[in-house]
């Protein structure tokens, strides 16, 4: 494994003693990101400890008058601490430069609009 120590930055990567959830960046995705500090969101919810429960979450407080809404947005995703990083398809994007494979969600001999702008197909 590479060095990961980026001037300024602590190393990272495969050392045990490091968040588990933080992966190894190429430089082009670590600039810009943010701190990789734990941070309060508008919600009061500590986004980046992996405390995914806390009290001010609407994941703790949920019933059917919560709109999902509210857990959308990038107020939700911490930059370098998120578990989501952790699957092949980003690992691959964001550790190798691998762009990520298009077309899995489409159905290439399949046109899902078929007939939409014939008449009588839209709902008014």
């Amino acid at each position: 494994m590479t060095d990961s120590t980026h001037e300024g930055e602590p190393p990272y990567g495969d050392d045990p003693a490091l968040d588990p959830y933080e992966i190894e960046f190429l430089p082009q995705f670590r600039h810009g990101r943010g701190s990789r500090a734990p941070y309060v969101n508008q919600y009061g919810v500590v986004i980046g400890d992996h405390e995914y429960e806390s009290p001010n979450s609407p994941l703790s407080q949920w019933s059917e008058d919560t709109d999902p809404a509210i857990m959308a947005g990038d107020e939700w995703v911490h930059p370098f601490k998120d578990v989501g990083f952790l699957t092949a398809d980003n690992r691959d994007i964001f550790e190798k430069g691998q762009s990520p494979q298009g077309g899995i969600f489409t159905h290439p001999d399949k046109n899902s609009a078929y007939g939409l702008d014939e008449p009588g197909t839209q709902s008014d």
